[in-house]
């Protein structure tokens, strides 16, 4: 996809380190002290439910400016059959152009290609303030549960947005993160050696 002010196109493997720069850069900070974002993307394009055919970047002015991609993976219906759907993220966009509206473009650019391989709903965690604008709403609305949480906690980190209109009718259940989305801190720890140092902070509004 090309505009007069940047384009989308899939990652090539010689940009993986860059990438893996540009997300540490996006979440530096955000969530925790430091952030795993760079070594979970580095981890995913191994595992075998990535959609390399969902693997985005996206460029202004010959710069990477930002980047998504997508994982293969189920809800397990309480009537006992499994659903394939999608999941998302780590999306990111470089710190000095956030909040100028790249990253929705980039967002549903990533959906509309979604949809025209045919998957029928992406489920993820994130906020129902920004995600809510391309669609998104809560998962509880389609009657899926995210793994593990324990009855009445607060949910509203998990959202849902069908692909396939109706793809979910019918269906309840609980949704499956990918085993790749779990690293383990002392693996973050090693491979951001790697990168050049910058400070971890505790900040307000962190959650981890």
């Amino acid at each position: 996809m090309n505009t007069n002010d940047y384009t989308i196109r899939l990652e090539k493997k010689e940009e993986h380190r860059a990438v893996e720069n540009l997300v540490r850069e996006a979440f530096w900070n955000v969530y925790r002290p430091g952030c795993s974002e760079h070594f979970v993307i580095h981890v995913l394009r191994n595992d075998p439910a990535f959609v390399k055919e969902l693997d985005f970047v996206m460029e202004k002015d010959g710069l990477l400016i930002g980047q998504n991609m997508f994982m293969r993976t189920v809800i397990d219906s309480d009537d006992g059959r499994v659903i394939p759907v999608l999941t998302m993220g780590p999306i990111g966009i470089t710190p000095a152009l956030k909040r100028r509206g790249y990253g929705k473009k980039l967002l549903d650019y990533c959906l509309d290609k979604a949809a025209a391989m045919g998957f029928g709903a992406v489920l993820f965690e994130g906020s129902i303030g920004f995600y809510g604008h391309s669609g998104f709403s809560y998962a509880r609305n389609f009657g899926i549960r995210y793994h593990d949480l324990p009855e009445g906690a607060d949910d509203s980190f998990f959202l849902c947005r069908e692909l396939i209109p109706g793809y979910l009718a019918g269906i309840s259940g609980v949704y499956r993160t990918p085993q790749g989305y779990y690293v383990a801190d002392a693996d973050v720890e090693e491979f951001d050696k790697a990168f050049p140092p910058k400070e971890k902070l505790r900040l307000p509004g962190q959650i981890f």
